[in-house]
This record gives C-alpha cells, sequence and structure tokens, in this order.
C-alpha cells in the first residue's frame, strides 16, 4: 500500500461500535455461524456452544420466541432490521438488546444475516445523545458552528446560516472572514485559536458580529466555545455556541445611558449647561445629531403658562458630522415651525413623534438646510417634548445619518426618558434662575447704585455675586459721606445666602445710613448693628417657628471714618476681616485692630482704633469671599491680596481689577464685595481753626475772625450770615458749656462751620412761643443753612453747618 493512512479513533461511547458490540453471522435457516469474542463475553456461550445451533434454540426464552419470529420476518422482507429484542445468556437470565440487522450476500453461496447487538440501555443512551446532536444542528435556537483545526467551516446549524444568510452547504470549507467585517471575524478567530491551543473553553463572550452583506447593521453575538477532542485526545477542531443577543445588548446599553443621563444631566441650574449635557449624552448613543430648541421664557427664567406657544430659541445642539450649521440652525436662533411638522405636532399633543423614514422637505428645514440634509444622508427622526410639571419647555429632535437603521420605538422610549429626565433639571433651572435674578435684582437695588462724591477719599469697588448654586448673598459696602467733610468707609456680610440674605443685608444697610447720620463712633455704630441683627433674628425665629427655613443668625461688618483733616481714620470692626493698607510707596500691611465679635451674639463690647494715614493711603475693605477662596486658605489668600495691591502711584481702577483678576474664579462660589479708597488731605489754606475761651466777648471776637478769613477766600458776601452762625453757636457754647470753645471753618464745595465744646449736652430745634424770651437761635441756624447737625466725641461735642457757595 502507498500513500498515508488516516487513523480514527473507535467512539468508545458508541454501543455499535466493534469493541462494544456483540456480533452474531446466521445463515438462511437461522442457524449461527458466526460469534464473535464479545458475544463470548457477554452471553457466556463458548464458540463450540453457540456455532451451527439456531440461535432461536438458546439465544430466545420461548415466551418470546413469537415476537422474534414476527422481527425475523420483517427483517427478511426489508433486507434488514432494528429494534430491541429479549437475549438469554447461558446462565438463562432474560435481558433485551438493541440489535441491526443485515443481509450479507455470499458469491455461490445462500444469503447470511449479520447481528450487531448492544444492551438496550446503551442503545437508548446512544440514540438520545444522537437526538441531541441532530437536534442541535436542525432544531436548535442557539446557533451551532463547527470548525476544523484550521477554523474552516465543516457545518452550521440553521440559526447560524440564518444570521448569515447563507445554507449550511454554502459555509461548508469557508472561513469566518469570508461572512464577517475583517474587525470582528479577526476578534472571532482569535479567541478560538486561543481555545484551540489551551484548550480552555470561552463561555458567553459578547462581542460585535456585523456581516459583509450589512456592515451598517449593528449585531452583537454571545459566542461559547471548546475544543473537539477523540478518544486518544487528538484536536480534531473547535465548535462554537452562538447566540445572537444584539436586543439584549441594546436594551443593556440603553439602560448604561439612563443611568449615565441620571449623573450627568442636571449637575448645574443653568438652563443653557443642562440643556448641552442632554446633547452631550444623547450623541451618539442613541443619534448622530441632537438638538433642544426651548421657549424663550425658559431661558430668561420667567413663569410659564400651559396655553403659552409661539416660537422655540435653540439652546443645545451636537452632531458627529462636520459643520453641523449647514443643517442645523445654530444656538440662539429663534424659529417657529409649520404647523403640519413633527415638531408642530409634538408640541401641540405633547407627545412624541416617531418618523422612521423622513423627508428633509417636511421637518422644518429651509430648502438650502434641507438638501444639505439629503446630501448627508439624514434619515430618519425622532421629536419628543421638553416638559415639567404640566408645562411643556420645549422640544428635543433626534436625527441620524450615519447609522443607516432607521429610529424604533425602543429608542423613541429611551429618548422619553432621557427628555423627562432633562425636563426636570432645565425646569429647576429655569425656576432656579428666576428666584436668582429677583433676589440679584433685589441685591442690586438695595446696593449703591454710585458711590457720592466728597473730598476725603477717591474710590474704586467690585461687586460680585455668587455663581452657581449659591445664589446671591448679604454682602454690601457703603461710603457715607459725614459732617466735617469726614467719610465713613463700610463693609459688611450677612450669614447665609439667597432672598433672606439680601433683604437682612438691606435692612442693616440702612440702619447704618441712619446711625451714620447721627456721626456716632464707629464701636457705637457697631453695638447698635449688634442689637439690630439680634432683634431681627429673633423676630425671624418666631415667625418661622415650625417651617423650615434658613434662619439668619448673625452678620460681619466693618465701620470706618476717615478725617482728611487731622488724616486719623477711626476703624471697628465685628468678626469682620481686617483691612489691607497701601502706603504711598506701595508697600502693604494689615492694621492689628481689635477683631470684634460678629453681629448678633449681643452683649459683647466693641472697640475703635485710630489709624493716621498719610495722604494717597489706600485703606482696601473687602468681604470674606475675596481671601477664602475654594481652598478657604485665609492666610494664602491674604498674602495673594498683598501681592495683587503692591505698588506704588497705581490708578484705583486698575488696582481693583487685578485684585479680582487674581485672587477670584470665573464664578465664585461666594459674594464678594471690595472697596478701595485713596485718602486725601485738605490743604492748610482750606481749614482754619481758632480755640477762643469761656468769655463774654468770645462771640465778638468769634465774628470778627470770621470774617477776615471769609474776606481772604474771596467770600465777603457769605460773611453776613456766616456771622450770624457763628455767633450764635459760639455764644450757647459759652453760655451752656463753659470752658474753650473750638472754632473751625472748612471751605470745600460748601463752607462748614463747627463749633466744639466740652459739653456733652445735644441742643434741640423748638418753636419759641410769642412770650419766650430765648429758644429762636437755633431756628435761626437752620433757616439760614444747608444742613446743621451735632456729633459727639468721647469728651465733648461739636456742633456743625454747612452753607452753598455763592454761584
Amino acid at each position: 500500500m502507498t500513500g498515508s493512512v488516516t487513523l480514527i479513533s473507535e467512539s468508545p461511547e458508541d454501543p455499535f461500535s466493534l469493541g462494544r458490540a456483540i456480533s452474531v453471522v446466521l445463515d438462511e435457516r437461522g442457524s449461527v455461524v458466526g460469534w464473535s469474542e464479545r458475544a463470548r463475553e457477554l452471553l457466556g456461550f463458548t464458540d463450540q456452544e453457540a456455532l451451527g445451533r439456531p440461535a432461536e434454540r438458546f439465544l430466545v426464552d420461548a415466551r418470546d420466541r413469537g415476537l422474534v419470529r414476527e422481527a425475523a420476518a420483517d427483517c427478511v422482507r426489508d433486507g434488514g432490521w432494528f429494534g430491541v429484542v429479549p437475549v438469554v445468556d447461558k446462565e438463562g437470565r432474560r435481558s433485551r438488546f438493541g440489535v441491526r440487522a443485515r443481509r450479507v450476500i455470499r458469491a455461490g453461496r445462500a444469503d447470511e444475516w449479520l447481528l450487531v447487538g448492544a444492551p438496550a440501555e446503551e442503545v437508548t443512551q446512544w440514540e438520545i445523545d444522537r437526538s441531541v446532536m441532530e437536534g442541535l444542528f436542525r432544531r436548535s435556537p442557539i446557533g451551532l458552528s463547527v470548525h476544523d483545526p484550521s477554523l474552516a467551516i465543516l457545518r452550521i446549524n440553521r440559526p447560524i446560516a440564518h444570521i448569515g444568510g447563507i445554507t449550511s452547504d454554502q459555509a461548508r470549507g469557508h472561513r469566518i472572514g469570508d461572512f464577517l467585517v475583517a474587525a470582528d471575524a479577526e476578534t472571532i478567530e482569535s479567541r478560538l485559536k486561543e481555545v484551540l491551543e489551551t484548550g480552555t473553553p470561552m463561555i458567553f463572550t459578547e462581542q460585535p458580529c456585523r456581516l459583509l452583506i450589512e456592515p451598517g447593521i449593528e449585531r452583537y453575538v454571545a459566542v461559547s466555545a471548546f475544543r473537539m477532542e477523540d478518544s486518544g485526545g487528538r484536536t480534531l477542531g473547535v465548535t462554537q455556541l452562538v447566540e445572537d443577543v444584539t436586543d439584549r445588548h441594546r436594551a443593556r446599553r440603553r439602560l448604561a445611558m439612563l443611568n449615565e443621563a441620571s449623573e450627568l444631566i442636571g449637575t448645574t441650574l443653568d438652563v443653557e449647561t443642562t440643556a448641552q449635557e442632554l446633547v452631550d449624552v444623547a450623541v451618539p448613543g442613541i443619534a448622530d445629531c441632537v438638538t433642544v430648541d426651548l421657549l424663550p421664557a425658559v431661558g430668561l427664567g420667567e413663569a410659564l403658562f400651559p396655553e403659552r406657544g409661539g416660537p422655540l430659541r435653540r439652546a443645545a445642539f451636537k452632531s458627529v458630522a462636520p459643520y453641523p450649521e449647514r443643517v442645523m440652525y445654530p444656538v440662539g436662533t429663534l424659529k417657529s415651525f409649520p404647523k403640519d411638522s413633527p415638531q408642530a405636532r409634538c408640541l401641540v399633543s405633547r407627545r412624541p413623534v416617531l418618523v422612521p423614514h423622513m423627508d428633509p422637505d417636511e421637518v422644518g428645514l429651509d430648502a438650502e438646510r434641507a438638501e444639505h440634509a439629503r446630501t448627508l444622508g439624514v434619515h430618519s427622526l425622532m421629536v419628543v417634548p421638553l416638559t415639567a410639571r404640566g408645562l411643556v419647555l420645549g422640544l428635543v429632535c433626534l436625527w441620524r445619518y450615519v447609522v443607516p437603521e432607521p429610529f424604533e420605538e425602543d429608542d423613541l422610549t429611551l429618548a422619553n426618558e432621557f427628555a423627562a429626565r432633562a425636563g426636570v433639571a432645565i425646569d429647576n433651572a429655569r425656576r432656579y434662575t428666576q428666584e436668582h435674578r429677583t433676589a440679584l435684582a433685589l441685591q442690586r437695588r438695595l446696593l449703591p447704585r454710585e458711590v457720592p462724591s466728597q473730598p476725603a477719599v477717591r474710590v474704586a469697588h467690585r461687586y460680585l455675586p455668587a455663581g452657581g448654586s449659591a445664589g446671591v448673598g448679604g454682602d454690601w459696602f457703603d461710603v457715607i459721606p459725614l459732617s466735617g467733610a469726614r467719610v465713613a468707609l463700610v463693609v459688611g456680610d450677612v450669614v447665609g445666602h439667597g432672598i433672606n440674605a439680601a433683604a437682612t443685608m438691606g435692612r442693616l444697610r440702612t440702619a447704618v445710613h441712619t446711625l451714620a447720620d447721627l456721626d456716632l463712633e464707629p464701636d457705637e455704630v457697631l453695638s447698635h448693628l449688634d442689637d439690630l441683627v439680634t432683634r431681627l433674628a429673633g423676630e425671624q425665629e418666631h415667625g418661622d417657628a415650625g417651617s423650615p427655613g434658613e434662619q439668619v443668625v448673625g452678620a460681619t461688618c466693618l465701620y470706618a471714618v476717615y478725617d482728611p483733616v487731622s488724616r486719623i481714620c477711626s476703624v471697628a470692626r465685628a468678626g469682620h476681616p481686617p483691612p489691607a493698607l497701601v502706603s504711598p510707596d506701595g508697600e502693604v500691611s494689615l492694621p492689628d485692630l481689635p477683631a470684634g465679635p460678629p453681629l448678633g451674639l449681643g452683649g459683647l463690647p466693641f472697640e475703635s482704633e485710630d489709624l493716621e494715614l498719610p495722604e494717597n493711603s489706600v485703606l482696601a475693605l473687602y468681604t470674606n469671599g475675596l481671601i477664602e477662596g475654594d481652598a478657604h486658605d485665609i492666610d494664602a489668600g491674604l498674602d495673594r491680596l498683598a501681592e495683587a495691591l503692591s505698588g506704588r502711584d497705581r490708578p484705583l481702577e486698575d488696582m481693583a481689577q487685578s485684585v479680582v483678576d487674581a485672587l477670584l474664579p470665573a464664578r465664585p462660589t461666594d459674594d464678594v464685595a471690595l472697596l478701595l479708597a485713596r485718602t486725601r488731605t485738605l490743604a492748610s489754606e482750606q481749614v482754619a481753626t481758632w480755640v477762643l475761651p469761656a468769655e463774654p466777648t468770645t462771640p465778638a471776637r468769634a465774628r470778627v475772625l470770621t470774617a477776615e478769613k471769609l474776606t481772604e477766600w474771596g467770600l465777603e458776601e457769605m460773611i453776613f450770615t456766616t456771622e450770624l452762625v457763628v455767633s450764635e453757636l459760639v455764644t450757647n457754647a459759652y453760655r451752656y458749656a463753659g470752658g474753650p470753645v473750638t472754632l473751625r471753618l472748612i471751605r470745600l464745595h460748601r463752607l462748614i462751620c463747627e463749633v466744639s465744646d466740652p459739653s456733652s449736652t445735644s441742643p434741640h430745634l423748638r418753636r419759641a412761643r410769642s412770650t419766650d424770651e430765648g429758644g429762636r437761635g437755633l431756628l435761626l441756624v437752620a433757616q439760614l443753612t444747608s444742613r446743621w447737625g451735632t456729633r459727639h466725641a468721647h469728651e465733648g461735642k461739636t456742633v456743625w453747618t454747612e452753607q452753598e457757595l455763592p454761584g
């Protein structure tokens, strides 16, 4: 013999294999003429005992001979037979055997019959196994593919053939790459090779399975594979079981996208940001392009009404294609949709609209954009309403042109879920915007719009409301002109955020103005404010008992009074950060001032500290939001503030902006108020001061000095009026106060007259009766001046007046 011989191992599970089955040959009369060794082992008859004897005589029980004869007749008639018959062994035991019988033709001799038998239990099990295998190929819903060691296809069953659109005969001899996209075929083959090499089965491994005839259609399969071996352990190939899990994969992906949407949509309280988060999640997960169009009132934070319709403004869109603006209208576009368009139908019905196969001319695009859409291949559309709390906010439009499959109902359900989540988030953002704008408008109206001009300081200021979810707060600043050319500089911060904090800030600011008009010392002003905050907190706590809400429990404040004549700045603070002082040469320092308790604690004292400031010094007042930042490191914030303020001869506006740029992010997490004040000093020729003794001639001496100084200043026409005012004030001081009297005249945009004495008793304006000899002096002073008042010092008081200069 020449050539190679392929050895095949006999299956040990086959009950009719030569090594396991009984072989018996019968002649035409039914006598045994052939007896195998396996027959001798199982039945106990030796060759001598079996050969030449009729099989019916010693192998069949008398009770079963009729049954056996019928089977023999069928076998003769059909030329063969397969069935189960009872057989008796040498010990007389009766057992059932599965028997296969076939005619054997002899040359020149009568025909003989070859019988092959095995115990019926083994035959039944073999038939079950064979039926299972056959069922896997013919009736199993799970795909089955058998490959040789080179991964060539030997056999596939119907599900595999259905997936590939081929027959089993067409697949035989081909490879996986002949039917699948190269990338997917390489993935599957590499895993099958690993199974062949290692023998480790692959269990339910999910992988893409796109066909060459439909490369754009997404398909996923779960693959299990095992190595085939014969009884000798030689590798015969690999078998893989394939299940189409595309629907399951899509469902799992949709669930994952919903989870992602719940995390990524609505992270801020900004309408446009929320709309952009929606399109970022939906592209390319659901669609190739997504647009969000909202009612204009939504972006403005205005109230919505069920019957309100009208045009929509584009809030966000995203596309996987380049130059999407050729098809989609840009963000900010205000557009109305035709009545018969899917968008208009969706708005009216408040129900999603699915257009699996769409015409670009029928979806609200102009002619040019519709032509671009047709060129791009836009073929499917879903329109989903954005609703929340029974109100329509806008629309979400989802388009497909890269994915060839049209949208289906499952996609519409997923898009509707996205829109439902986004709708609530957008409406929350709208309502927050409405509340935020209301609070911000209230706050801005409570803050000073313009800083009054005054001679003591030049000022620059910045106010930045908090960004994000913090909302507006209670930070404020003020520049309040005082008597005697002095000025009060104020910054404060109410605890908390929102309308409550802004309203409380407004009440405190009003109180500060009232207290400033009383010309109180800074520590006295803070003491009165402390009482007010304590009273406000008590009122709010009593009014909000049993109801949720923000409790305003305190505030901080810094109050400073600067006198341009003496260059003394008296400062007191209540739990507020210290001011920064920039000297004329640009050096920055933090004065060591008594901290004082925050307002609202009650019963604790406040202290004032006097600072002598050179001319052109800069006093920086600010709230804690400027220096705390996100890291809440106050020392680092103060260092950065000092660095931003340092430098000489810098314009105040530049200094203020450099502080904001250096210390604050684009959206600060807390309100920030910043007030910079550059000090001025009145020239000596603008101020005249005299100390007069408490004598009867003092009023006359005061009139003479006043007339001389006004003449020197070129204010002769004011001499008569001013002499009357000075005479009345000095006379009152001489009569009721005792001690020396100080007279001071200040020439600015107004003429200021001040008379100081050691008494702490304040004069009061009253209407004198016709029978009274006195009481008309202050009434005369009030009539001759623009303003007048009294301020108290630690020792004594000062009565002051202001008169308008001529012209």
